[in-house]
């Protein structure tokens, strides 16, 4: 029960990871610091003051910087990567003593899926944002990003059941939306 649990906070963090990828790891940390959230063995430096140093400078450059017209594109090129290893990261070091298999594969295939998919949304919904108004339409994208980074944290550190059943949806709609966007893209060519 004890590794579905921490699968579950994983994917949820993984999923807020994909708004942004250091305000999870320092709602981690925090919460690791506080007592509040045991990580797994190899992983205790999350919880530890240097990495509270590092992950609340990154989120504040991270948070600034998406307000910035068209950095917030360039970002997007560097945090995709980033926060599907970060998603992978997070939910390995809440699963707890299994085979390393295991652990591992769930944690690519949930946490950096989960961050993967949710970063895809994010980009989607900066671009419309960007042909829409020409880049100045970003800041609410950038707030309503940095809110459910803080919001899908949250909710996975406390309710990690609440936290899977949001981000499931939240994947779904996403998925939706990119195949809607294919299937529209391959009968504009067949029309050609």
């Amino acid at each position: 029960m004890e590794t579905l649990l921490g699968l579950m906070i994983g994917i949820g963090l993984s999923a807020a990871t994909g708004f942004r990828v250091f305000v999870p790891l320092l709602g981690m940390n925090i919460a690791a610091m506080s007592g509040h959230l045991t990580l797994s063995s190899g992983f205790e430096w999350i919880g530890a003051w240097p990495a509270f140093i590092a992950f609340a400078t990154a989120t504040a450059l991270e948070i600034g910087a998406y307000y910035v017209p068209w950095l917030d594109h360039l970002l997007d090129t560097i945090t995709t990567p980033a926060a599907i290893v970060a998603g992978t990261i997070m939910t390995a070091s809440m699963v707890g003593d299994i085979s390393p298999l295991l652990k591992w594969s769930l944690a690519i295939i949930a946490g950096g899926g989960t961050a993967a998919i949710v970063q895809a949304g994010t980009i989607i919904a900066r671009g419309t944002s960007a042909m829409v108004t020409g880049g100045f339409g970003n800041f609410a994208v950038a707030t309503a990003e940095a809110v459910g980074a803080t919001l899908f944290t949250v909710i996975a550190l406390t309710l990690p059941v609440l936290a899977v059943i949001a981000a499931g949806i939240f994947l779904f709609v996403i998925a939706k939306r990119i195949l809607g966007s294919v299937r529209k893209e391959s009968t504009i060519v067949a029309k050609q």
